[in-house]
C-alpha cells in the first residue's frame, strides 16, 4: 500500500510539473472557469501544432461563444472555408482547450474564460467499421445519434463535415436538420465545420446561429490560405485549386473547371438532371521534328541492373546525375 500511494503522489506530482513547465515554455495563459455556457479564448493555439510547427508559422484563432458581443453572441457555430485551410484544426483546438483548462492545467491563448462543461462530444474524422458491417456513413450517424440523444445545454460539441458520406442533397438536409436540433431542442455550445454553403442561410432563421469562415487572399489566380478565422461565410471551396497543389493532370484540372462552371450556372437537361457539358477530345500534337531522348536515357536502356549489386546501382545512379547536371 505505501508503494502504491508513493506511486500515485509521484505520478500526480510528475503531471503537475510537466504542465507547468509546458505553460512556462509555450507561454501559456492561466484560464478564467466560469459556470455560464461560454468559451472566449483570444489568439488561442493548437496545443499539438504550437509544439511541433516551427515559431511563428500557427496562426492564432479567437472562438467567441457566448460571449454577448456581436461576434460571441450565437451558441452554434458555422464555419466554412476551403480545404485544407483550418477549419478541422480551429474546431479541435476549442475542444482541446476546454479539457485542458477543465483538467487544471493553463492554455495556450492570449487570455480564455471557459464554461464549465458537462462533456465534450466531437464527431470528427472518417472511419467504418468492416468487422460490423458498417459504411463510413453509417458510423457518422451513429455517433451524431449519440450526440443528439445525450448532450445537454452544458455540453460542448463539434463537428466536422456531417453528412459528406452520402448524396449531396442528402447531405446538405441532414446536416441542416442536425444544426436545427442542436440549436433549438439541445441548446449547447456547437462549433460546425462545413463545405455545405447553404448552412450559412441559418443566421437568418436561428437567432443564436452565426458565420465564421477562413480567410483567403486571391492573387493572379493563386490562392493563399490565410489560417485566419473571421465573422461571415465563406462562398467558394476551391477544391480545384486544392487538387492542383496536390498534382492533379491540367486536363483533368481543365475539365473540372468547365463541369463546375456548368453547375454554378445552374444549367439542367430536359429531365431536370443538371447538363454536364460535353467532352472535347484534343489529338495528341504531332512534333515538327522526332523527338530526341537524352544520352542519359539511351545509357538507362543499356544498363544491365540484374548484374549490378546494390552498391554498383547507388555509385551508377550517381554517376548519370552529375551527367545529367553537366549537359
Amino acid at each position: 500500500k505505501a508503494l502504491q500511494e508513493n506511486g500515485e503522489t509521484l505520478a500526480v506530482t510528475d503531471v503537475l510539473a510537466a504542465l507547468a513547465t509546458l505553460a512556462s515554455r509555450q507561454g501559456y495563459c492561466r484560464p478564467t472557469l466560469v459556470e455560464g455556457p461560454v468559451l472566449d479564448v483570444r489568439d488561442g493555439r493548437h496545443p499539438v501544432l504550437d509544439v511541433i510547427m516551427p515559431a511563428g508559422q500557427l496562426v492564432p484563432n479567437d472562438v467567441r461563444i457566448g460571449t454577448g458581443d456581436a461576434d460571441g453572441s450565437g451558441f452554434v457555430q458555422i464555419v466554412t472555408g476551403p480545404n485544407m485551410a483550418g477549419k478541422s484544426t480551429y474546431i479541435r483546438q476549442a475542444a482541446l482547450l476546454t479539457v485542458m483548462a477543465q483538467m487544471g492545467s493553463f492554455v495556450p491563448a492570449a487570455e480564455a474564460t471557459v464554461g464549465v462543461a458537462d462533456r465534450v462530444f466531437a464527431r470528427v474524422g472518417a472511419s467504418d467499421e468492416l468487422s460490423k458491417g458498417q459504411s463510413t456513413f453509417m458510423v457518422e450517424m451513429v455517433e451524431t445519434a449519440r450526440i443528439l440523444n445525450t448532450a445537454t445545454e452544458r455540453s460542448l460539441v463539434i463537428l466536422d463535415e456531417i453528412g459528406r458520406g452520402t448524396s449531396t442533397y442528402d447531405g446538405v438536409s441532414l446536416a441542416w436538420a442536425v444544426t436545427e436540433y442542436l440549436h433549438d431542442e439541445v441548446g449547447c455550445r456547437t462549433l460546425f465545420a462545413t463545405h455545405y454553403h447553404e448552412l450559412t442561410q441559418l443566421s437568418e432563421t436561428l437567432p443564436r446561429v452565426s458565420n465564421w469562415n477562413v480567410a483567403v487572399a486571391e492573387e493572379g489566380g493563386s490562392v493563399v490560405f490565410l489560417h485566419k478565422i473571421v465573422p461571415g461565410g465563406a462562398d467558394r471551396s476551391y477544391g480545384i485549386h486544392v487538387a492542383r497543389l496536390a498534382g492533379v493532370p491540367v486536363p483533368a484540372l481543365l475539365r473540372a473547371e468547365e463541369i463546375l462552371q456548368s453547375l454554378e450556372s445552374n444549367n439542367e437537361a430536359e429531365d431536370g438532371r443538371p447538363k454536364v457539358p460535353p467532352r472535347r477530345r484534343h489529338p495528341p500534337q504531332m512534333a515538327l521534328f522526332g523527338r530526341q531522348d537524352h544520352p542519359v536515357i539511351g545509357e538507362l536502356r543499356t544498363l544491365k541492373i540484374d548484374e549490378l549489386t546494390p552498391l554498383d546501382a547507388i555509385q551508377e545512379l550517381g554517376r548519370l546525375k552529375r551527367q545529367l547536371a553537366e549537359s
